[in-house]
């Protein structure tokens, strides 16, 4: 295979990873919108929006500041350092920027309710198209493994097998995916669950998934991505010791 993958319109070239990305953010946007409008929302239409505008805003801020501090020898290195933090950007930042901005923007708003749920299987969706453009760019763009003997090692682009952590991760959110959705088939979860159990095992798997990645090592042996999932999952637990009843779920049918 030849990375990065691209496709050919007239005299341009466009890489596969700006259409999956595009694509990500719009199906997973109308697939929110499909989902609120059958399955209604427990919010009103003002607080929601200002609920999407503080995810929005909270996500790019959260990606580009994790992302930037990903190398911080890259960093130190960088010349212009505003525009190093904007051109780096990772996923689990992006999460965790939104999940606190949302949080501040409820607290402002005087909203105990919880909001995620509708953000679940769009969001899930989503990253799953974009993980499949940032296979395309191989070792072309940081999303790339270590090297490995495993028999499933591919040549991402220089020759080396290594780890398709991008397909690991598609296959996972998949398998999220259909657990969620069996669990919350059977089971009456309590508002906000769906999304706490998505975010709390990509969390889980995002650290572990980033011993086979290469990066920058902090003397604790762990990179900034494990550092900050770290934080989310302690975040999490403080609300779990704090208020048990956000995680409780009730058996639909109990004589199953």
């Amino acid at each position: 295979m030849q990375f990065p993958f691209s496709i050919q319109l007239g005299s341009q070239k466009i890489l596969l990873h700006t259409v999956f990305e595009t694509a990500g953010y719009f199906i997973g946007f109308r697939y929110f919108m499909f989902l609120r409008k059958r399955q209604g929302d427990i919010l009103s239409s003002p607080t929601r929006i200002w609920i999407l505008i503080a995810a929005i805003f909270g996500s790019v801020i959260g990606s580009r500041v994790i992302g930037g501090l990903e190398d911080i020898s890259g960093l130190q290195a960088a010349f212009n350092k505003p525009l190093y933090f904007y051109q780096n950007k990772t996923v689990l930042g992006g999460f965790l920027g939104g999940l606190f901005a949302v949080e501040l923007v409820k607290k402002m708003l005087n909203e105990r309710r919880a909001s995620g749920d509708l953000f679940t299987y769009p969001m899930i969706v989503a990253l799953i198209i974009g993980r499949i453009g940032c296979f395309s760019m191989g070792v072309y763009e940081e999303t790339y493994g270590t090297h490995t003997t495993l028999p499933w090692g591919m040549d991402l682009g220089d020759k080396i097998m290594r780890h398709p952590v991008t397909l690991y991760e598609i296959i996972f959110l998949a398998i999220l995916g259909i657990f969620i959705f069996q669990v919350n088939k059977n089971y009456q979860l309590a508002n906000g669950a769906k999304y706490k159990i998505f975010l709390i095992n990509y969390l889980f798997f995002r650290f572990f998934l980033d011993f086979i990645k290469p990066h920058y090592t902090f003397s604790i042996g762990l990179s900034t991505i494990q550092i900050t999932a770290l934080g989310g999952l302690v975040y999490y637990m403080l609300i779990y010791l704090t208020n048990k009843n956000l995680f409780l779920a009730k058996r639909l049918n109990p004589k199953l």
